[in-house]
Parts: structure tokens; C-alpha cells; sequence
């Protein structure tokens, strides 16, 4: 992204990966390497989001982060519902077996933080850093792809706040609060935070309700301790509390779904019939949708009425994760999220400073949806005995994530040599329960709560770099990494670890991942570096093979799913160069990379019988390679007005992959030169900024802004059948600040796009079930629609 805006208000102090000041003008120095350097001379591909810029764009979330950031895609569908549940991270096309898996990590401060969600939590970042390619080398475990590191900012020794408020169209609306200031002088500092946000949902179903209706709030307390020039510590938290509504999304069915009477309650939208297999291994014809997904021939429609069944089924304690009074009380999700880590940095000479870090997270959520996702009230239920009357499919879903982290290390920064090395533990387990359906919810049909899922991750690390000449540097970085995963479950006669019941399965892997770098300035303001990475993403267990039944089990075995799946592994061959030019006006970097992506992971779905009972499993069926080119540059052309423009062009090729579902809709076996699913091919952003001193006013200044964020359409799976169109949004602001008073006005989505942000396969539900032995519909995410609204802010 753009490199001209300042970092921060104020420098901040310097220390460990948290705190870094301006560079410099024009300059933003990064944490990539677990040092700071200057982003033009940091030889990653890395895109820094300054605070200005998240404040002019209104970034709240990882995916306006996405939005804002080429080459970054988000996938929010899972289970039939598209929110802010499951927010899966997908950079380069290294697009995950599930939404619950991830190849990219995210990191406050660089301590690990346990899902991408925690973002909204961070009450004052001083920027966002998104690192493409395998960042295991010091980040570890699941940074297969590249990760995202919030920066902090570190409060100074003088009283400062503001109070922001706003207000907009479809009642959106945002109020927040800084203060910041000293405890005792600039020996110990604090900056405490609150934020509130919330919309309501711009899709009306057919019951008059909206859909995507959110609400979030969040606190944060930073308090930072220099005792000694030699010595700095910070402790850092915050908690989150996101409640949402049914989620902006519907299905875009491929069949037409009929009451008794043979009227149609929903209109399928098939252009083009698939040669595929049923069951029993013989030829059918598959209706589906191909080429590119049409506009909606349905308006969205859900059942959402929390009647007795509901809210029987909602209180009942059996087979939750969480406690009915801290779970969901009616359609909709509730999550809540807690974020520590403290830090300790110790200079012991000029040039030798050790760090310590250490983070825990605790994140749950409870979440609610109409599964058959359209208005079934016309359809009679066969559920038997305690069921309503008309057919339906509510599921709920929950899950509880703990995990904590510390990390020691040694840097070393002299003239011609610098240098890190350390170790690091991360210790993390989630449960989760799932439950629902169109039987006697509460009565005879309760949640499901699965064991613990356990993964612990040790790794020592090292870096080196060693500039040759004052243009010539090589680095030399590594982790030897342990990654030991377990899985626990009820079963006699399994050995019992105290807190995590009877272990069922584990697996232990040993990885050594290099990454080396030459970088060369081969003029005064221009670097070139080459650079090659090795990557792993942890393997996983199909544990459900464990108690399924002989018949399942062999269909299952004969899909390809196995009980261990191994680690995946990527190599990563990177060119980039970086630097400036028409007297420093420009700024400029550009990338290439060509990722072999090998033992891939993916899910597989065997769907059983003639009840159509779906069972999940992985496998290591997969050989992608991912290659591409990125680019971004910031243009000064005077000082009024300021152009930015990014793009990236993430192509892959599919080599080997397997999916059982996929062939027994399609009849296709080789998957050879197909692209990933769910990953722009092409992506870009684009902006250009007024600004200047309002003549005539005094301590003054005004801007306007005119952003540019597209995204092309995305395949719904590894077959290539469907794609969502491509996204054009452009969002405007301006502004005026005089004294400590600013206002802005702003409008987002001008021209009212309405093309999907998310598709996933997926099946029309009926009482006959006659829909799911196959996907027969699409699940695509709804856009938020054209938002006005003005903000206000004081500053003292």
C-alpha cells in the first residue's frame, strides 16, 4: 500500500517489534524481521497500513483489511451462513482446506493471537504489516502463506485524547475514545481505549428483516515502563464483544424447491448440466450453474422466529461447549474475545538488547443460523414425533479457543552485522459442539460436543545478515520447528491427560524451514533482493474415522481420507525490487514469486446413504503451484495531491488433486491446470488525496479522498465450474480539521455494487433430503450496500 503517510502522531519509543518511528520523510519502518527497518529497505514483500490510512479508510476489520490490501482475499462462508463466525485468511491463493484451517497468522505486537477476529480488538494501531510468503523463519507455526502483524502505538509522557463519534445511513454508527497520558512521568505510561460500532444489515429479507446486522464493542489498555534508558516493558489487553444478526447471505439454488401443491417457493437458477456419478458409482445428470454466477433470482429469505422450539433447544445444556446464558439466545452470533501479552526488552550494550514475549488469548463464540437458508414455512416436516409442524433446519454452532505463547530472544546490531536468535513455545486448544435439525430440537435432538483439539508448537530460530559491501547483504534465517498435535475424545479405555479427557490420537513432526536472502542496492535509492523460503503448515487428524460405522468407514477410506494427515509444505522463489525516484515524489516496490505448494491439504465429504448423512475427513490429495507478481507505488505530485496505486496478479496451477464430492458432481478426475477456489486471480487498489491549509483559518488543514478497491471474481471450488463476478467499489471522503475540532463526511460503495464477496458449493435442503446427495446450490455473501454518513471528532 501507499508509503508516503507518516507511521504515527508522535515517535514512540524504541524496542521490541511493537514500537518503530518514521523513517525517513516519506518513510514507514516495519518489524518484518524482527527488527526495524525502513519498508524500501526491507528485503520482503510487505504492505504496511499507516494509521492514517486506516482512519481515512475505516478499517475495523480484517476484512476491510482485505479490501484495502491486493492479493488478500477473505472467505467467511462455513456451515451454510457467511459472517464474522469463521473469517478464513487467504494470501498469494493459498487458500485452506477449511475455514477453520489457516495458512496465514496473525500476530499484536508479534505475539500470536488465535484468530484473525482479534483484529477488532485493537483499540490504537499505529499500523497493520501484511507479510507475504512463508514467514516461518521467526514467526512459526501457520505463517505458511504470510502473516499479519498489528503494531500498537506506545502512548507518551503527555496527557492526549479524542472523542470521535458518527453517524450514518441504515443506523450505522461509531463512537470512540482515546486518552493517553503519564502514571509517573515518562517512566510509566498508559493509553486506554473504547470503541463502538454497529449497522444495520443492508439486505431486506422477505419478512421485512435485514440481514448482516452487526454490533461491536471493544476496550484496550496499554501500559508501557521505561525504569531505565536500558530497560523498556509494556503490558498490553483488551476484550471484544461482537453480536450479530443473520448473516448478509443466501443461496443461488440450481433446482427448483416446490410446496405440495407444485408451486415454486424457490426459483432455481441452473444454466448448464453436469455429467456426474450418484451413489451407487452410475451416470446421472446434474443440474448446476456455470461460467459466472447470475444476479438473485430469489430475494434473500431465512426463518427466524425464536419460538418454543428455539428457545428450548437454546437453553438446553447437553452436548454445549459453552453455557446456554453465554451462548446465543436467537438467530444470530455472539462472540467474545480476550487478548494479553506483555513484553520485556533489556539493552545490554549499545549493540546486544534481549527480548521476552508472552501472550495468551481466549476467544468463544455461539452462533445460530437457519441452515436450509430460505422462507420453508410452505413445506411440511417429516421429523417425527416433537417436531414443528413445517419443515426447518436450525444448527448451532460453538467453539472455545485458548492459547498462550512466550518467545526469548538475543538481537545484535552493529555496523556491518546483524543478527537474532531465540526460542519459542505456543501451546493452543479449541472445542467445539455442533447440533440442529428439523427433528425435536431440545427433546430428542441436542448439540454435539466434540473433544479437545490440542496443538503445541516449539521452535528455535535464527537470523543473520551481513552486508559484504556497503550496496551488498546476505541473510541467513531459520527455525528448527516441533509441532505435536492431539486429538482428545470420549473413549474407554484411552489414557487420560487431567483437563483434556482420554487422548484419542497425536502425531509429532520436525521441520527445519531455511529462508535466505541477497539484497543489493544498485543505486543510491533502489534495492534489489532474491529470496528462497521453506514453509509448513501443521498436519491434522480425520478423527471421526475412529467411530464411524464399517459401511462409512470404507466409503470414507475409499475417498482418500486417512486418520493422520501430514504437513503441508511450500517453497518459496522470490524477486523483488524496492525504492524511489523523481527526487523522492515516488516510491515504488514490485515483486514476483513462485510457490510449489506440495502435500497439500483438503477436506473431503462422503456423503452416506440413502439419509444423506455427511462425513468429513482430510487428506494429503493435493500439488498446487502458486506464481505471481505484485506492485505498489505512491506518487507526491505536489503538495496538494498525492495518487496511490497497488496491484497483484496471484495465478496458480493445480498439479494433483482429489475430491470425491467434486467428481460425483461433475464427472471430473484430473484436475490438472485448474485454478484455486475462493482467490482473486486479479486484484487492485488505487486512490488519489487533496489536501492542504484552508486560506484565511488559522491551525487548519482539509483533505478529500477518492479510494479505488477491486477484486476479480473468485471459482466456488478446484472444478472451475462457477465464479463470482469481479467487484468494483469506490468509496469516497473528505474533510476539515481547524484547532482540536475535525468533521468528515464520507460515502462508502458509491455506486451501489451488488455483486457477491463470497461463494462456497453447497445444497438445497428439503423434507426428502432429495437435494443433498449432490451440491445443488451456491452460498455467495451479500455485499454491504451504499453507506453514507458524517464524522465528528475532538482532540485535546
Amino acid at each position: 500500500m501507499p508509503m508516503t503517510a507518516a507511521a504515527q502522531d508522535a515517535p514512540s519509543e524504541t524496542g521490541a517489534e511493537a514500537e518503530a518511528s518514521p523513517g525517513a520523510e516519506g518513510e514507514i519502518v516495519v518489524t518484518a524481521r524482527k527488527r526495524e527497518e525502513s519498508i524500501l529497505k526491507t528485503p520482503v514483500t510487505v504492505t504496511a497500513l499507516t494509521a492514517d490510512q486506516i482512519e481515512k479508510r475505516s478499517i475495523v476489520s480484517i476484512s476491510d483489511v482485505a479490501a484495502n490490501t491486493p492479493g488478500f482475499n477473505v472467505n467467511n462462508n462455513s456451515s451454510g451462513r457467511a459472517d464474522r463466525t469463521i473469517q478464513g485468511v487467504i494470501i498469494r491463493g493459498f487458500t485452506p482446506s477449511t475455514v477453520v484451517a489457516t495458512t496465514t497468522s496473525t500476530f499484536i505486537d508479534g505475539v500470536p493471537v488465535s484468530s484473525p477476529s482479534a483484529l477488532n480488538s485493537v483499540g490504537a494501531a499505529e499500523r497493520i504489516e501484511v507479510l507475504r510468503g512463508p514467514q516461518s523463519a521467526y514467526f512459526g507455526r501457520n505463517t505458511f502463506a504470510g502473516a499479519i502483524n498489528v503494531v500498537n502505538k506506545v502512548p507518551t509522557g503527555e496527557w492526549a485524547g479524542s472523542v470521535t463519534a458518527m453517524l450514518g445511513t441504515r443506523e450505522n454508527y461509531r463512537t470512540r475514545a482515546e486518552l493517553e497520558g503519564p502514571i509517573a512521568g515518562e517512566a510509566l505510561t498508559f493509553r486506554a481505549t473504547f470503541d463502538r460500532f454497529g449497522k444495520e444489515g443492508s439486505w431486506v429479507a422477505t419478512d421485512g428483516g435485514t440481514l448482516g446486522d452487526q454490533k461491536s464493542t471493544a476496550g484496550s489498555l496499554l501500559v508501557a515502563a521505561r525504569p531505565a534508558p536500558w530497560l523498556r516493558a509494556k503490558v498490553f489487553a483488551s476484550y471484544s464483544k461482537d453480536e450479530d444478526g443473520i448473516s448478509a447471505s443466501t443461496r443461488v439454488s440450481a433446482v427448483d424447491v416446490r410446496d405440495g401443491s407444485g408451486n415454486i417457493i424457490y426459483r432455481g437458477q441452473s444454466n448448464c448440466t453436469l455429467s456426474g456419478f450418484n451413489s451407487a458409482g452410475a451416470a446421472v445428470q446434474n443440474p448446476f450453474i456455470c461460467g459466472t454466477l447470475p444476479s438473485l433470482a430469489n430475494q434473500p429469505s431465512t426463518n427466524r422466529i425464536a419460538d418454543d422450539y428455539i428457545r428450548n433447544f437454546l437453553a438446553n445444556p447437553t452436548g454445549r461447549v459453552l453455557d446456554p446464558s453465554d451462548g446465543v439466545q436467537g438467530y444470530g452470533m455472539v462472540r467474545r474475545y480476550f487478548h494479553l501479552h506483555g513484553t520485556v526488552d533489556i539493552d545490554f550494550s549499545p549493540q546486544l538488547t534481549g527480548t521476552i514475549l508472552a501472550g495468551y488469548n481466549n476467544e468463544n463464540w455461539s452462533q445460530f443460523s437457519d441452515l436450509d437458508g430460505y422462507d420453508t414455512t410452505a413445506l411440511p416436516n417429516s421429523g417425527g414425533p416433537g417436531s414443528r409442524p413445517y419443515f426447518d433446519f436450525p444448527y448451532l454452532g460453538e467453539r472455545i479457543s485458548k492459547d498462550y505463547s512466550v518467545e526469548a530472544r538475543l538481537s545484535y546490531d552493529s555496523e556491518s552485522f546483524r543478527g537474532v536468535i531465540g526460542a519459542s513455545l505456543l501451546d493452543g486448544r479449541n472445542r467445539s459442539s455442533i447440533g440442529g435439525g428439523n427433528r425435536a430440537l431440545g427433546t430428542t435432538v441436542f448439540a454435539n460436543g466434540g473433544g479437545t483439539d490440542r496443538a503445541k508448537t516449539f521452535g528455535i530460530f535464527f537470523g543473520a545478515t551481513y552486508d559484504l559491501t556497503p550496496d551488498l547483504s546476505v541473510s541467513a534465517e531459520g527455525r528448527y520447528q516441533i509441532d505435536h498435535s492431539y486429538a482428545y475424545l470420549t473413549r474407554p479405555g484411552a489414557p487420560v491427560e487431567p483437563g483434556l479427557g482420554p487422548l484419542l490420537v497425536d502425531s509429532v513432526y520436525k521441520n527445519f524451514l531455511p529462508r535466505l536472502i541477497v539484497n543489493y542496492d544498485f543505486a543510491p535509492n533502489t534495492m534489489l533482493y532474491a529470496s528462497v523460503a521453506k514453509g509448513v503448515n501443521p498436519g491434522t487428524f480425520s478423527t471421526a474415522l475412529l467411530s464411524a460405522s464399517e459401511t462409512v468407514y470404507a466409503q470414507a477410506i475409499a475417498a482418500g481420507i486417512t486418520l493422520r494427515v501430514a504437513p503441508e509444505k511450500v517453497t518459496n522463489y522470490e524477486l523483488g525490487v524496492k525504492g524511489r525516484g523523481l527526487g523522492n515524489a515516488l516510491t515504488y516496490s514490485i515483486a514476483g514469486y513462485y510457490a510449489p505448494w506440495r502435500d497439500q491439504i483438503n477436506s473431503i465429504v462422503v456423503i452416506s446413504g440413502g439419509d444423506s448423512a455427511f462425513f468429513y475427513g482430510s487428506a494429503n490429495s493435493g500439488s498446487v503451484d502458486l506464481y505471481g507478481v505484485e506492485a505498489q507505488a505512491s506518487l507526491r505530485a505536489s503538495s496538494l495531491v498525492t495518487f496511490e496505486l497497488g496491484g497483484a496478479v496471484n495465478l496458480s496451477h493445480i498439479n494433483v488433486f482429489k475430491n470425491n464430492s467434486l467428481t460425483t458432481l461433475s464427472g471430473i478426475t484430473d484436475f490438472t491446470g485448474k485454478e484455486q477456489p475462493n482467490s482473486s486471480k486479479y486484484s487492485a487498489v488505487g486512490a488519489i488525496q487533496l489536501g492542504g491549509e484552508v486560506r484565511g483559518w488559522t491551525d487548519s488543514s482539509w483533505f478529500g479522498r477518492l479510494d479505488w478497491n477491486y477484486k476479480s471474481g473468485v471459482w466456488s471450488n478446484q472444478a472451475n465450474i462457477v465464479r463470482t463476478q469481479d467487484r468494483h467499489v469506490f468509496n469516497a471522503r473528505a474533510g476539515i480539521t481547524r484547532g482540536i475540532f475535525s468533521i468528515e463526511a464520507f460515502v462508502t460503495n458509491i455506486l451501489n455494487d451488488k455483486k457477491y464477496v463470497s461463494v462456497y458449493d453447497n445444497f438445497m435442503f428439503t423434507p426428502s433430503f432429495q437435494y443433498t446427495s449432490n451440491y445443488t446450490a451456491l452460498l455467495v455473501g451479500l455485499p454491504e450496500l451504499r453507506t453514507a454518513g458524517v464524522q465528528m471528532r475532538v482532540k485535546f
